[in-house]
């Protein structure tokens, strides 16, 4: 054979006898076969088999099955972020003339989706109240095709009643779809509550170190499968096995990472609840959580991301508090090893119920930095508050003595 062509042809090596702990990185586009009607017969593989890299790979597929086992699932299907996972769970599923509900709390790129994109394809789209399945009860139509959750609500994490949801759902022939970003399947296992797909944002608390943008679909039986998995394939959407093998690396240390940040944020959450500069804080594992009942009934556990609700006259000055931070980084996303602080608009992304707080609140995302030091920070943010208290304080003080 001539030493060009033996440059591009690989010899095959045994790997009998090589048993790593850790998932190879299959990287592949191109999935050769050992004749011409092997080639011809490819569809016959079916959705295990491999017929082009677009429908997997060794390295995906482990993920895939993990993420299919730890949800209770039929299958999963990988997505290059959080949200394509959400789009990629409805569209298969909706055409003209068709109608979604919403929860009122959903992340607001899903709002986006709706409002702009299903729209403007002909699809009617509603919102509902989160806090009661009275109001899906009332909303959901003949012609609703799905019904979008996702609890705790995005930021102000509103609790719902998942198994009931679902099955008014359910007896109108609609799908339950579940954002499950918050609580991951170690917390929160939706299709065993009636949901029919589940996704997950595995940039998150999943992958864990923040390098990493991924999504999952996992189904709940396999007569979803083919809708999801024939748009995938028309609209050319993979991932990489580099990124899939960081999100497997990320995997083996959530359940430790997890417990960590829960028992730290609901230690913080408590803590912060009795600040004078606090108005509430939103935390589903809190006892004083409108929505802490459902929460305790239905979840495993809880997660390292809660936010804050300041009082009015210090809202306005949480921005320049932030600046006192030195551990706590100030940016989007959570679930990472470095703690994040965001503030969050809520003015504007809601529709059926009525947000009385201030416009924007505090969300905090805890990680696995020492957390006396964390405590610490939070302690210079809240310090930054007290003066704009004690202002309005005597402000109204003083007003009054005029009065």
């Amino acid at each position: 054979m001539n030493d060009i062509t033996q440059c591009v042809l690989t010899p095959d090596v045994s790997s009998s006898g090589f048993d790593p702990l850790g998932v190879g990185v299959h990287r592949a586009s191109t999935i050769v076969f050992k004749d011409a009607a092997a080639y011809a017969s490819r569809g016959d593989r079916g959705h295990e088999g491999y017929s082009y890299g677009l429908y997997g790979t060794p390295t995906t597929r482990a993920l895939e099955a993990k993420l299919t086992s730890l949800e209770g699932g039929a299958w999963s299907f990988l997505a290059p972020s959080g949200q394509a996972a959400n789009a990629l769970a409805v569209l298969p599923f909706l055409a003209a003339g068709d109608h979604i509900l919403i929860a009122d709390t959903a992340y607001p790129p899903m709002r986006d989706l709706a409002d702009t994109d299903l729209k403007r394809l002909g699809v009617e789209v509603e919102y509902f109240d989160p806090s009661t399945a009275d109001d899906v009860a009332a909303k959901i139509r003949k012609t609703t095709k799905i019904v979008w959750c996702e609890s705790p609500g995005s930021t102000t994490m509103e609790i719902m009643d998942l198994p009931k949801v679902a099955a008014i759902a359910h007896e109108h022939s609609a799908l339950v779809g579940v954002d499950n970003t918050w609580a991951t399947p170690l917390n929160f296992k939706p299709l065993t509550h009636g949901a029919d797909i589940v996704t997950e944002a595995l940039t998150k608390f999943v992958s864990g170190h923040s390098d990493v943008l991924m999504g999952s679909i996992t189904i709940k039986n396999l007569a979803l499968l083919k809708p999801i998995r024939s748009l995938i394939g028309r609209m050319g959407i993979g991932v990489s096995p580099d990124d899939a093998s960081l999100v497997l690396r990320g995997f083996e240390t959530l359940g430790v990472r997890l417990r960590h940040s829960e028992r730290v944020a609901l230690d913080f959450a408590a803590r912060i609840a009795a600040h004078p500069a606090v108005e509430q804080v939103l935390h589903p594992a809190l006892e004083t959580f409108p929505g802490h009942a459902l929460w305790k009934r239905d979840f495993i556990g809880s997660s390292g991301v809660f936010s804050i609700v300041f009082k009015p006259e210090a809202a306005d000055h949480v921005a320049a508090a932030l600046d006192t931070l030195q551990v706590f980084a100030i940016g989007a996303s959570w679930g990472g090893t470095r703690s994040l602080a965001a503030p969050m608009p809520i003015e504007g992304f809601r529709t059926a119920t009525t947000w009385a707080g201030p416009g924007v609140i505090l969300r905090l995302s805890i990680g696995l930095e020492d957390e006396d030091e964390l405590w610490a920070d939070i302690e210079r943010l809240l310090a930054a508050l007290v003066p704009q208290i004690a202002a309005s304080s005597e402000g109204q003080r003083v007003a009054a003595g005029r009065g």
